[in-house]
């Protein structure tokens, strides 16, 4: 599911996280879990993290306030 479908309902505090630590390599459990809990992929299916275009849509995504 594309990253603007499941971005609205993820926990505060793992967009927080996403916006300080852009193009993470590694994803804190916690991060994942709100990722999933929101819509967005199982952690299992993350094992390389977010894609390009996810990390560019939460980079400019950061400019706003939610």
């Amino acid at each position: 599911m594309e990253i603007f479908m499941w971005w609205l309902d993820l926990h505060l505090d793992s967009k927080e996280w996403l916006r300080e630590n852009l193009r993470a390599e590694e994803l804190p459990l916690q991060v994942l879990q709100h990722i999933a809990e929101a819509g967005g992929p199982h952690p299992d299916n993350l094992s390389g993290g977010l894609t390009a275009a996810d990390w560019d849509f939460i980079e400019t995504q950061s400019e706003f306030v939610d």
